[in-house]
């Protein structure tokens, strides 16, 4: 049986898409997150369609980012696309995550490193990326940097693309950081 999806999950994607051909071959990383906040950040047509799309997207009316819990209502994600050809093999994923206080999800690695773009639900909300907090923009975690997804400040998105889909759950709080990041 085909899975029929909200016409703007599928714009998301073929958006994304559109977006990953301009920065496929740029590796994640410090240089990367830099790059991503100057030439693709708020007030970008890139920037502005996937806050758009992901805030219709959740709303009750689409339903169709962040739909299933980790830890209940403030912590949930949805796989929007495994790694394609037409999304040149990102994989592309949502979570929502909601504290006023700071709150940690799950402890992860990134093997090929990940392109974080944060959305944020309220204007004061911010996602812990590795050089810091960050409101309105982007993280780019590099190869092998490891972490707790941490917010503060109500809620957020983060829409992130993953090389070839690659994150695990295998990584150990306090091993040192890669020298790449």
């Amino acid at each position: 049986m085909a899975t029929t999806i909200h016409p703007n999950h599928q714009t998301l994607i073929t958006r994304v898409s559109e977006f990953l051909a301009e920065v496929e071959d740029l590796t994640p990383g410090r240089d990367l997150e830099e790059r991503l906040n100057r030439d693709y950040g708020p007030g970008t047509s890139y920037y502005e369609d996937f806050c758009r799309l992901i805030r219709e997207g959740i709303s009750n009316n689409e339903g169709w980012v962040a739909t299933e819990d980790i830890d209940g209502p403030k912590y949930r994600r949805s796989k929007i696309s495994p790694p394609t050809d037409t999304c040149r093999y990102f994989s592309i994923t949502t979570v929502y995550m909601n504290s006023q206080e700071v709150y940690r999800g799950q402890y992860h690695v990134h093997p090929y490193g990940e392109i974080n773009c944060v959305i944020q639900l309220d204007p004061t909300a911010e996602l812990m990326g590795m050089s810091g907090w960050q409101g309105a923009g982007w993280t780019s975690p590099g190869p092998g940097t490891h972490h707790y997804p941490e917010v503060r400040g109500g809620a957020v998105v983060a829409l992130f693309f993953l090389p070839a889909g690659r994150i695990s759950y295998k990584a150990s709080p306090g091993a040192p950081q890669p020298i790449s990041i």
